[in-house]
């Protein structure tokens, strides 16, 4: 699947600015995270299981 075909979206928490933030498109398989200041730039993919693990860690501050 290119990246054109993928959903992405910024975090909630992404401020309006458009400054430092990631976005992400989730497929079946995986999890793909690429930088929103520069989306010709190689994105990179995880695993979902680690995606849920880094979420759960960074929520927790």
């Amino acid at each position: 699947m290119s990246t054109t075909e993928l959903a992405w979206f910024k975090s909630s928490y992404s401020g309006s600015a458009g400054d430092d933030c990631v976005e992400v498109a989730v497929t079946e398989q995986v999890i793909h995270v690429r930088d929103s200041k520069d989306v010709t730039r190689p994105h990179f993919v995880v695993a979902r299981e680690g995606w849920t693990r880094f979420v759960r860690y960074a929520s927790h501050g």
